[in-house]
């Protein structure tokens, strides 16, 4: 067997620099992004049973902004529709067959909202 190298470069360790000098560049997105206005966004109303244990939700895929407002967002669309649901991996999830009131509810919110699948 041959012996393989380990740690021998900076791209080796991830490309990891430590600076002391304030004025450098960082190259991790700031959490300060803004939510754009619903009308500048398309959301995909989703009907999914895979993994659920056979039981229907409705997954809202494609929502650009903060994590605050997606929790929002997700919180008003269950009051709506009078179910549990979650947000996971930044999408909002919501319990049971309530895609066409979600789809109405997000419409009437200002979001373009496509049915995506049967």
């Amino acid at each position: 067997m041959s012996k393989s190298k380990k740690g021998n470069s900076l791209a080796d360790l991830g490309g990891m620099v430590y600076s002391t000098n304030p004025e450098q560049a960082s190259d991790t997105p700031s959490d300060d992004t803004e939510t754009p206005a619903p009308s500048e966004q398309t959301l995909e109303a989703h009907l999914e049973k895979k993994g659920r244990g056979g039981k229907t939700a409705v997954l809202i895929k494609g929502f650009r902004g903060t994590e605050e407002d997606l929790k929002a967002l997700a919180k008003d669309l269950k009051a709506h529709c009078a179910t549990g649901g979650s947000v996971k991996d930044g999408e909002i999830i919501i319990q049971g067959k309530q895609r066409d009131k979600a789809m109405a509810y997000l419409r009437n919110k200002g979001f373009k909202v496509k049915r995506v699948g049967a």
